[in-house]
Order: structure tokens, then sequence, then C-alpha cells
């Protein structure tokens, strides 16, 4: 069994939409863009953004976005420094992994496993 689709509660979800489709490649399909939209991965996993008000996740809530090396993951962290984010360098934790808080007030983690 895999999991195939997430729903994602966002402030603002033409930023959060442009997020995900700018650093992690994700297809925006559908929607009306300010208050839903449907975003598909390579792997066809469906990913919906709502409009919400004060979105408050968990502190340790995240989603993540698994790479296939160490050097793209250097490469997404710098393109989010140079583009004004907020990113601490990767460090090797359970993976070479970094955070970063996305548009829309929800945290991604990239990451390339160990293994």
């Amino acid at each position: 069994m895999k999991l195939r689709h997430l729903n994602l509660t966002v402030d603002d979800v033409e930023a959060s939409r442009k997020f995900l489709e700018t650093y992690f490649d994700m297809k925006w399909v559908g929607g009306n863009g300010k208050g839903f939209a449907v975003m598909f991965d390579d792997d066809q996993f469906v990913l919906t953004l709502m409009k919400g008000m004060n979105v408050q996740y968990p502190k340790t809530f995240h989603v993540g976005f698994p790479q296939e090396s160490r050097e793209k993951v250097d490469d997404i962290n710098k393109r989010l420094k140079t583009d004004g984010y907020e990113v601490d360098a990767p460090i090797e934790s359970h993976g070479y992994t970094f955070y970063v808080q996305a548009p829309g007030e929800f945290t991604v983690e990239v990451i390339k496993r160990n293994g």
C-alpha cells in the first residue's frame, strides 16, 4: 500500500503552488488558484492545497522531498538561499537534510537518505 494523496491547508494557495513548482517540480493540474490547487509529482502523487485562515501545523509537522543525491540537496538549498529563503546548510542527521518554511505556513524537508 502506498500513500498517493495528501491535502495541505495553507494560508496562500498561489504562493505555495509556485514554491512547489519552482523547487520541487510539482505540476499544477487544476483548481482555481486562490482557494484550491491540485498538483502531481512525476510518480502521480496527488497533492492538493486548500485555503485556510491562520494555519498552524504542529511544530514537528513537515512534508518531505527525498532527492537522489547530496548534490541535488545542495542545489535546492543554494537556490532557496539565492531567492531569499532562510535556510541552514544541510546536515547529516537521518540523512543529508535541511528544512525550509514554505509560503503558506508549512515546513518542507529536503533529504538524501542514507543507504
